[in-house]
């Protein structure tokens, strides 16, 4: 091969391979920023792109797409005095990848000590018992003021979450024991509750039977009073249908007297004064009968 096609044929390799480094396919949910002599000159987005060997650089490519990021825990001294270990995890997204390249060095680190501070912040104004109750209370205000201040950046804070608050071990124990105080509490509270509910049914339900016996007892009564009424009614009824004398008055009067003679029972006797007339009457009935047998 002479000199002049040697010349030619690397000629044509160097041709091909700057028109290579011209080139570039940037990945869906990547962005690259172009430098033309050292200066900011645009961001590729996803898709083909052109630029022109030996004067722009395509610095790395961005990743767009959500990431999280889990910082360590970090103590934090809340308002009565107390050190708890808090474990928090960031959401973030890049939204401007021209920001976030020249307005920041190290957006992590950044993040990371921004979040802690903030967070001192927020809890250092909380008691112990308001921030472990307060966790989405935490997590919107650290959101609002990484987001705010991470904006310039390019970097838009989707949430903030915090994974756990670890009080001191003496503080833990004397919650739980605190906890198995109050569990304890509720389970007397509702003891006597169900014992008071229980007394309350037992009493309606002797009432109830009570009301039941004595309505009961009523009704009887009302129901022997009635058929007495009416035994005497039929009775008097039919004394009066019989039309009877005198006489046979006083006979049922003695055979009654009788009877209660003859009885066990210590009583007072009533004679009544028409008693006396129906004995008198009787004596003149029987003194007026004659004896049939022989003289």
């Amino acid at each position: 091969m002479t000199a002049g096609t040697i010349v030619l044929i690397a000629f044509i390799i160097l041709i091909f391979f700057t028109a290579l480094r011209g080139v570039r396919i940037i990945p869906q949910a990547r962005a690259g920023v172009v430098e033309r002599l050292g200066r900011y000159s645009r961001t590729l987005t996803p898709g083909l792109a052109i630029v022109i060997p030996y004067v722009d650089r395509v610095r790395p490519l961005i990743d767009m797409r959500e990431q999280v990021v889990s910082f360590p825990p970090q103590p934090v001294i809340t308002e009565d005095n107390v050190v708890v270990q808090i474990d928090s995890v960031l959401y973030y997204t890049i939204n401007d990848a021209r920001a976030v390249t020249y307005e920041i060095a190290n957006h992590l680190q950044a993040i990371e000590q921004l979040t802690t501070t903030t967070l001192r912040n927020v809890i250092g104004g909380l008691t112990l018992e308001k921030a472990l109750t307060s966790r989405d209370n935490i997590n919107t205000q650290l959101r609002v003021v990484l987001d705010e201040a991470t904006g310039k950046w390019g970097i838009r804070v989707n949430r903030v979450e915090l994974k756990a608050i670890d009080p001191p071990g003496t503080i833990q124990e004397a919650m739980e024991k605190q906890m198995r105080a109050e569990r304890d509490r509720r389970a007397a509270i509702l003891a006597a509750e169900g014992v008071k509910q229980s007394q309350i049914l037992t009493a309606e339900g002797a009432k109830q039977a009570q009301i039941l016996n004595a309505e009961g007892s009523q009704q009887a009564q009302v129901l022997e009073a009635e058929g007495e009424a009416r035994a005497i009614e039929t009775v008097f009824n039919a004394i009066h249908a019989g039309n009877p004398d005198l006489p046979l008055v006083a006979y049922k009067y003695v055979q009654s007297l009788g009877q209660i003679a003859g009885s066990d029972t210590h009583a007072t006797w009533i004679i009544p004064s028409e008693f006396t007339q129906a004995l008198s009457g009787l004596t003149e009935k029987l003194g007026g009968l004659k004896p049939t047998g022989p003289a």
